[in-house]
């Protein structure tokens, strides 16, 4: 059974940093390609970003690009979210996600952790 579990998140100033993590379990982690998603208050999910089975290739959706980096470590079945320069904006529940996913029905297996970007 595929098990995801969110951890890391919190409440940050503008402009500050936030390391989220993600422990899987119940399949093969390192064979797989990963995403973390996010819900913003009132809004449906949407897709942040995505990295390769090694680990080589990220991708990430225009308004986090050059703020946020997406990495993980396959020995530790742990994927990671670096999370810098915080923008309101960034507010929400992350969750991460196993390929392959429709973001549009994607319910997501955890429980997500919740972001909130305030002065």
């Amino acid at each position: 059974q595929v098990q995801l579990v969110e951890s890391g998140g919190g409440l940050v100033q503008p402009g500050g940093s936030l390391r989220l993590s993600c422990a899987c379990s119940g399949f093969d982690f390192s064979a797989a390609t990963m995403a973390w998603v996010r819900r913003a208050p009132g809004k449906g999910l949407e897709w942040v970003s995505a990295i390769n089975p090694r680990g080589l290739i990220t991708h990430y959706t225009a308004s986090v690009k050059g703020r946020f980096t997406m990495s993980r470590d396959n020995a530790k079945n742990t994927l990671y979210l670096q999370m810098d320069s915080l923008q309101s904006d960034d507010t929400g529940i992350y969750y991460c996600a196993k390929y392959p996913f429709d973001v549009e029905t994607l319910t997501p297996p955890g429980r997500g952790t919740q972001v909130t970007v305030s002065s």
